[in-house]
Order: structure tokens, then sequence, then C-alpha cells
């Protein structure tokens, strides 16, 4: 259940006796870790974090203070320290902003769920990871069997003085297991992972048992696996891989802050410009790629961005050309290009920034089988291992923990430390199959700005086939 809401309408009325508009966003999250590693508890971890942004418009120039005393005397003080820095930087602002950019919104939201992680005792979350953990203790070379979860509550809600009031609920759970396993001076590891908006019908005990013994015989299997073969040949990337080359060649060059040159920290730029919207073929006719904050569980749904601004579903990509960016009202208004409602904050001490949520490759017409089929000469890749990609988001070189070679349209033997590189345009363009059945991850962990935000984003897509793709081995 939601938590009372501070009052917030003396604050905004003492506010706007000096700002041309004024809005106020409370946030309160809770969240439980809790980590077993070889059938031991190692972490078991609860906190509580809760404040206010205040948020102001002087002058044509949105400034912010944020407070985690929520009295109402905490909150005026925060709303005068925000008019008297907004009132100061004012005169240096980069584009005079209107009320417009922050429009009246209404409404709520809650996280599907079919049990409230409330009802979900810490004892029941322990016990499923030690069922876990124990599931893959399957030889003694596996040295580290480690299953985590966490679970992440948390409650926006969103007043302004032309009458906004949102008020949103998320219920968040991210599970990992790992299995890694040692033969000499050989390792390899593979995991699993579940996240999105769910309650606590997720933890289930068998369920973790039957993913964690996978794991931990792919991990042997992987041990006495040959190299990954180097060359150029085609290439699938199943679900959990694709999330990560969505994430990094889709998602951030298409922030509109990156490309407005706002933001450059984390290989932050971006080769694409504001004139290649509309024309610029990012990829092959197959790529579709929406924005979709109503798609079901997945870890970035929401109703209202941190502006208040309705998010709908729009695409991004259509048929291969590039159409919209990730760029919420004020990026917007600053570039002339069509953009999201994606203004997200990571935390009540953060002011919105530009940021991705659920970024998805939209589904195909063929079965996995048939993608398999189409291949003389390939690999198929899972899991994303390592990733690196240069500041303009364009040259990439990814690493995976599983790979299967296909030959002559059938699957054949597994590989150990398969990789694989490109550039971003040309890789995109030599897509040429998708997959109809599509598979949802996501991570709470992208990162971006200075001071860092740390946020939860989501990827579906179905598996996908790229031709005549550069891949290489590990060190063996």
């Amino acid at each position: 259940m939601p938590n009372p809401t501070p009052t917030t309408e003396a604050a905004l009325k003492h506010a706007r006796q000096a700002a041309d508009w004024a809005g106020l966003r409370y946030s309160r999250e809770t969240t439980r870790q809790r980590v077993v590693r070889n059938d031991r508890p190692e972490k078991n971890e609860s906190t509580i974090d809760e404040g206010a942004m205040c948020e102001v418009l002087v002058d044509g120039h949105f400034g912010y203070a944020a407070t985690a005393d929520v009295s109402d005397e905490g909150l005026k003080r925060a709303f005068d320290r925000a008019l008297a820095t907004t009132r100061a930087t004012s005169r240096h602002k980069v584009h005079s902003f209107a009320a417009s950019e922050r429009p009246r919104a209404q409404g709520h939201y809650q996280s599907p769920h079919q049990k409230t992680l409330d009802a979900t005792a810490l004892a029941e979350m322990t016990d499923c990871l030690l069922a876990g953990s124990r599931a893959m203790n399957l030889s003694a070379s596996v040295v580290n069997r480690c299953a985590r979860a966490m679970t992440i509550q948390t409650q926006i809600d969103f007043f302004s003085s032309n009458g906004s009031d949102t008020r949103q609920c998320f219920d968040m759970v991210d599970i990992a297991l790992t299995a890694t396993a040692v033969e000499g001076l050989q390792s390899q590891s593979r995991s699993w992972s579940h996240t999105g908006q769910f309650g606590g019908e997720v933890f289930e005990r068998l369920t973790f048992a039957e993913h964690a013994e996978r794991t931990a015989r792919e991990a042997l299997l992987l041990l006495n696996a040959p190299n990954c073969p180097s060359g150029r040949m085609d290439l699938i990337l199943m679900p959990d891989q694709m999330m990560l080359q969505i994430h990094e060649s889709i998602g951030h060059p298409l922030e509109l802050d990156r490309i407005l040159g706002d933001e450059r920290n984390y290989a932050g730029w971006s080769f694409v410009k504001p004139a290649d919207f509309g024309c610029l073929q990012y990829g092959s006719a197959l790529m579709n790629v929406s924005f979709d904050p109503d798609k079901a569980n997945s870890l970035a749904s929401y109703a209202f961005d941190d502006g208040g601004h309705p998010a709908t579903r729009e695409l991004l990509i259509e048929n291969g050309v590039l159409k919209r960016g990730l760029g919420a009202l004020e990026s917007q208004q600053r570039s002339s290009l069509p953009g999201v409602a994606n203004f997200r904050s990571a935390s009540w001490n953060r002011a919105p920034i530009d940021r991705m949520a659920n970024i998805n490759l939209e589904p195909g017409a063929s079965s996995l089988d048939e993608l398999i089929g189409q291949v003389e000469n390939g690999v198929l890749m899972r899991t994303n291992r390592s990733w690196s990609i240069d500041d303009y988001r364009n040259k990439f070189q990814f690493g995976c923990e599983h790979g299967q070679l296909i030959e002559n349209g059938k699957l054949g033997k597994v590989v150990r430390n398969p990789n694989y590189r490109g550039v971003t345009v040309d890789f995109w363009n030599r897509l040429a199959g998708v997959g109809r059945e599509e598979a949802t991850h996501g991570t709470p962990f992208c990162g971006k700005g200075e001071p860092n935000q740390v946020i939860r984003v989501g990827h579906s897509s179905p598996a996908c086939l790229f031709r005549n793709v550069e891949v290489f081995g590990g060190q063996s």
C-alpha cells in the first residue's frame, strides 16, 4: 500500500508567489536485497529512501532544490532555495521555457502483481535463493554458486501549481543466478536473470531450482568446449543478448540530450545528428523499434514521466528508418524534434533528465528454427558478458557467455568465449531475420549523468539474425 503523501498545497502556493510555475515530486522507495553464496546467506539488507524535489520556473528557466524534510516548512524552505538559485542563474540559460513544458496531468499507475511484495516474507525469499544455490552444486568444479534477489517498492507522487496530481506505485523484482566452474586455469560462468515489475508470485522454489541446475550444467559444459572460431559469419543473438545490443546501440544514441551535447558522461555523446530524423536508414526494413511504457511487467513501465507528461507508445524506428528521439518536452522544445515522455529521475534528490525506459525491438514472422535454418555457417550467442562502445555510440564490441555453432541450418557444438564487433548503422542494416517469439529483460543499473543517476530500463526482443558479422573467440 502507498504511504501517505505529505501535504503540498501550502508549499506550492508559497512558491507560486514568486514563480511562474511550481512542481513537487515526492518519492519513497523501499529496497530489500538478499544474497546467498555457496549455500550461505551473504547479504541481508533493507533501505528506505524518502524525500521531495521542488521545481520552479522563473524568468523562463527551470530550477530545483531537494529536501528530505517533507514537512510544510521543509518544503517551503526547499522552494525558497530553488527560487533563489533559479533567479540567479536564469540569465545564463541556453533556452527560454514556458509552463507548457509541464502540462497539467492527473491519474495513477500500479504495477501488476498477484501477490504484493509487502506480503512476501524475507524468509520466503531466502528459502528460494538457498534452493537455487543448492541446485547448482552439481560438481566440485562449480566453485561459486550465487543467488541474488532485490525487491524495490517505489511511490512517486507529482503535484504542480497548474493542477497536476499523479500517483504511481511500482513493485519491481531483480533476480539473478550465477554459477562459475573452474578446471585448471580455465574458468567459465553462466547466469540467468529475471527482472521486471512483479509481485511476490515470482518467488517459487521449484522454478529457482530448475533454472539454477541448468545454469550450472551449462557452466560445466563450457569448461571443455572449444574456443569460438574467428571470422566473418552469420550471427543469431538471443533475447538476453539483444537486450544489451538494443540498450547500447539504439537506446543511448537516441537520447536527445546527448544529441544536443548536454550529456557526455559514460561514453555519452551520439553519432546521430538532428538532420538524421526522418531519413537515416538506421537498419534494415525488418527493424522496428518502439518506446513502450505500457509493456506488461517490463521494468520501466509507467503512466507519467517525472515531469507529469503522459507516457504513450511511440515508434522510434520504423522499417529501419529513424523517426523519433528519446527526449522529453524540454529537449523536444530545444531541438524541434519529436520525442517521448522519458523525463526520468533516479531518486528524489536528482533532477529528471532524458532517459531510456522500455525500448523494444518489435517481433517479426520467423520461428527460431526458421532463423537457424537460414544459416549455413554461423554462431548463436546468449547472455552478455562484456561490452565496449565508443564515445559516439558507434563502434562496439560485445562478448557473450555461451555460443553454439550453426552449420548447414543446424545447431552444432557449444563454444566458449564468443565475441562479435561492428559499427552501429552497418550492423543493424545486416539484420536479416526477426523472430516472432519475444522475451523481456531489463536492468536496474543503467547509469547516466553527473552526478550519477542509476535507473531501471526494460528491453523486449525476439531472437535476431544478422548476416556476415565479425565474430571472434576470446582467450582459450
